[in-house]
């Protein structure tokens, strides 16, 4: 029924969305009910990674075949108990949804926001990001060259001191994450990472180029570092994607990209029992480095 209402109850809190039967995933047959299930199901993991972050909201009220929208205000119909910030922006301000419990994470997606994209920086210090990201999609339809960047990327941000996560993005990349301690501003960190990726790409001019230019990249995979910005976003970890057979953005070891069998979208919200049968973040660095010394070290091996 058009009309119809679902209500749960999370962390005390009365969690209620309409048309629970709404299919937001035609082809496979998963409903807004089957989201708030799983955003339910992944809570405890995935709300870690949105606490205290501005999110932009990717919405699609109905379904992934029929378009959606970006959403970065507070809409007025959201309940008083979802946490929010105001931020500035070029000319004027945004209030930010900000994610801080599991009742807020199945809310959003009782409104039919499949995907929500965080800050790299958190709303009290919205300047200094705790994240560092560099985005690396395939040039073409090949995942290798993908996996090889990867690999690559650790190795030289392993010379430099910075330890670093994977993860899939479950659309068509993995996005490599180094945390930070917030002292640097977003200028430095995008400077670190530009130089960073222009030292590996230096070293493998065949096959990365820091080109942002497509007709310049020829086959070469592009090492992405444009999110290292003030307001710009990433995928969350676990957050569900909107592309057909509902894949998710899923956490990775390194070992998992050395195998040779990893893709973007190897988990899907079907998935999720696989999903959290193991944490491969488990053992991952959690203490924010400095960019200091890191830039010192950076700077010796450019000569």
């Amino acid at each position: 029924m058009a009309g119809a209402k679902e209500s749960i109850r999370i962390g005390g809190r009365a969690v209620e969305y309409s048309r629970p039967d709404k299919p937001l995933f035609p082809e496979d047959g998963l409903t807004k009910a089957d989201l708030v299930a799983y955003y339910r199901t992944v809570a405890a993991r995935m709300v870690p990674h949105l606490r205290g972050r501005p999110l932009m909201l990717e919405r699609h009220p109905d379904g992934i075949g029929a378009g959606g929208f970006m959403q970065k205000d507070l809409p007025e119909h959201f309940p008083d108990w979802v946490h929010h910030a105001e931020l500035p922006k070029s000319d004027g301000r945004v209030t930010y949804v900000i994610c801080d419990d599991a009742a807020t994470l199945a809310y959003l997606a009782g409104q039919a926001c499949i995907t929500p994209h965080r800050f790299l920086s958190r709303a009290d210090r919205p300047d200094h990001p705790d994240r560092l990201v560099f985005d690396l999609d395939p040039p073409g339809d090949d995942f290798a060259p993908v996996r090889e960047a990867a690999r690559q990327l650790h190795e030289l941000l392993e010379e430099v001191a910075l330890p670093s996560s994977v993860m899939t993005t479950g659309s068509r990349g993995l996005h490599v994450i180094v945390p930070l301690d917030r002292r640097a501003p977003f200028d430095d960190v995008r400077a670190f990472a530009r130089d960073l990726a222009t030292l590996l790409a230096d070293r493998h001019p065949d096959t990365l180029t820091t080109e942002a230019r497509k007709k310049a990249r020829g086959d070469r995979l592009y090492l992405d570092i444009q999110r290292n910005a003030y307001a710009q976003t990433a995928v969350a970890p676990y957050a569900a994607r909107a592309r057909p057979g509902a894949p998710v953005a899923a956490p990775v070891t390194w070992a998992d990209v050395d195998s040779g069998d990893l893709a973007a979208d190897h988990r899907r919200l079907a998935d999720v029992e696989r999903l959290l049968a193991e944490d491969p973040w488990r053992d991952a660095p959690r203490r924010g480095r400095s960019l200091g010394p890191a830039r010192r070290r950076l700077d010796a091996l450019r000569g």
